[in-house]
Parts: structure tokens; C-alpha cells; sequence
């Protein structure tokens, strides 16, 4: 009975620490996409190695409004797509300047490719004229921005493709997979990409060689982007040689509302869990620590939270600033 009593009283003990562990949350893209997978491998190694408990928060839309709206204190998102939100620019016209997102660090390079059927007569970007492409993307507008990307490197525009209309990336490729178009984009290593090249019998990323015009046109609609090449390897599917594709860099982002002390906590979380973030999701494997603040990211700023982390193990300042 003695012993009962004693246990009952420790398990009481621990009951208010378990019960005050604070919930964050990360809002994420659809399951399935790149921002999704990237996200819950975050979000694993903060809750591995913080005494915070983590959310993934999956919505239709852009990450950002969640971010900017406080539904949740953390969102992955690509740079071009945050400099158009906090500027009210771009796919954001018209709403106006958004004050509430600082930069945490940089993750990595996302790569994006353009796929075709594997066996399908189409080899470069310029031979997608007159087939059928996602358009609209409603619920994603940055999804229609990375399309027109990659048709403006060949000097085309959605006006030379049959736009079929679909609401995010993640319908864009389910219409593929069932026939509707004839080529998709999604971000390389996705989960996604890994069951449509499975249910249509084999895909092929397209490759994106351009011109000099083709890459000022491809840095007028994406400010930041670029083109880099990617090696085979048994996480890409669809890679079948080396492959010149889009490349931006995905931001880990949060609110200036969001206390500092759980900014900290996660800067140093991911900044010392890249092997438990890369085991989570393979494709993360480009994520270097030492390049978390190694951009200024104007016009946005970095949370002071994290330039304290930063400053403290010797990578802040910037190099480019």
C-alpha cells in the first residue's frame, strides 16, 4: 500500500510539467506535397529535441496567412513566395503590406521539376506547347507563378498551353496521374511524385536548359530563383540523368508575435537535428546547418530570436549583408 501511495504521489508530481508543455503549430500544404513532408520532419526533430509538443497543420492555401494570421507560429514557404506576401505584390496584389513574418532560417534548395510520361516525345520545355497543363491553382496561386516560370525560360506563356483547371499542386498531379493533362510540376522527392510515377507506369523530369533572355524572364516572375542540376538518385523519381530544374530557396518562418523563447528553441532544435530531419525526409538532404542564416532575405527580416541563436555560435551576420 506504501508503495502504491509513493508512485500515485510521483505520478501526481509529473502531471502539471506534462499538462504545461507547450503545443506549436506548423502549417503545412496538403499531405502528400513536399511542404507537408518537410514539415512533419521538422516538426519531429523540435519535438525530439525540445520540451515542446508539435502540431502539422495541413491547409489548401498558401502557409503564409496562417503564419501572418497567427493559426499557427511556424510555416515553411519559398522565398519568392514570401518577399510577394510581405510586400502585397505578386499572387498578393492588391492586399496589402503583411508585417507578421520573420525568417527562421533557410532549409534548403527546394528543386522543382517539369514531368512528362516516360516513354512521352516531349524533351525540353518548349515542346509543351499545344499539350495540356494545370492552370488556375486558386487555392495555390504560387504553383501557377512556378508554371509560368518554366514556360517563360522557353519563351512561352500559358496562352501557347490548353489550361486545364485545377485548384493546388497536389490536384495538379492527381489530374495527371488520371490522364486529364499531359504534363505536371511538383517539387522533386515528393511523396506525390512517387505515386503518380507508380500509377502511370514511369515519369521523366523534364530538362530546363535556357537561354540568357529565358533567365531573366525566369528571375522577373521567381525573384530569387535559379537553375541548378540534379543527380540520379533512388529518392527522385523520374531522374533518369543528370537534369537541369528550378531552384529556390524554402524558408522556415514564424510570427514577431511568437515568444522568443520558443523561436530559440526551435532555431537550435533544427540547427542540431539535420540527421533526424534528413532521416525523416530523405529529399531534405541539401539542408546545411551552417546555411540556416547564411542569406539576407530582404525586404524580410530574421526573428531576433534566431539571430541570437545564430550570433551565439558564430554565423550571424549574413556573409551577404
Amino acid at each position: 500500500m506504501k508503495l502504491v501511495l509513493f508512485l500515485a504521489v510521483i505520478a501526481a508530481s509529473l502531471l502539471p510539467a506534462a499538462a504545461h508543455a507547450q503545443t506549436i503549430g506548423i502549417i503545412a500544404t496538403p499531405p502528400g506535397s513536399y511542404t507537408h513532408s518537410a514539415s512533419t520532419a521538422v516538426a519531429k526533430a523540435i519535438a525530439d529535441l525540445t520540451d515542446l509538443q508539435v502540431r502539422v497543420q495541413p491547409q489548401g492555401a498558401s502557409p503564409l496567412y496562417g503564419v501572418d494570421g497567427g493559426a499557427a507560429q511556424f510555416g515553411i514557404a519559398n522565398y519568392f513566395d514570401n518577399v510577394f506576401f510581405a510586400t502585397g505584390t505578386g499572387e498578393y496584389e492588391g492586399e496589402g503590406p503583411k508585417a507578421n513574418v520573420r525568417v527562421v532560417g533557410n532549409l534548403t534548395p527546394l528543386t522543382v521539376g517539369f514531368y512528362v510520361k516516360k516513354d512521352s516525345p516531349v524533351k525540353a520545355i518548349k515542346d509543351l506547347k499545344g499539350l495540356r497543363i494545370g492552370a488556375g491553382f486558386n487555392a495555390q496561386k504560387t504553383i501557377k507563378r512556378t508554371i509560368a516560370a518554366h514556360l517563360a525560360i522557353a519563351g512561352l506563356t500559358f496562352d501557347d498551353v490548353r489550361q486545364v483547371p485545377t485548384a493546388n499542386v497536389v490536384s495538379g498531379a492527381e489530374d495527371f496521374a488520371t490522364g486529364k493533362t499531359d504534363a505536371f510540376s511538383f517539387a522533386l522527392g515528393s511523396a506525390k511524385v512517387k505515386e503518380v510515377n507508380a500509377k502511370v507506369g514511369g515519369i521523366r523530369a523534364i530538362d530546363v536548359v535556357g537561354t540568357l533572355e529565358g533567365l531573366k524572364r525566369l528571375q522577373a516572375l521567381l525573384p530569387g530563383a535559379y537553375i541548378t542540376v540534379v543527380k540520379p538518385s533512388p529518392g527522385l523519381d523520374g531522374v533518369e540523368k543528370d537534369t537541369h530544374v528550378l531552384a529556390y530557396d524554402f524558408l522556415l518562418v514564424t510570427s514577431p508575435k511568437v515568444p522568443d523563447e520558443i523561436v530559440y528553441k526551435v532555431t537550435k532544435a533544427v540547427h542540431d537535428g539535420r540527421k533526424a530531419i534528413v532521416e525523416t525526409f530523405p529529399p531534405l538532404r541539401e539542408f546545411d546547418p551552417a546555411k540556416m542564416a547564411a542569406k539576407s532575405y530582404a525586404p524580410l527580416e530574421y526573428h531576433p530570436a534566431a539571430i541570437k541563436y545564430y550570433r551565439e555560435i558564430g554565423q550571424w551576420p549574413p556573409p551577404q549583408s
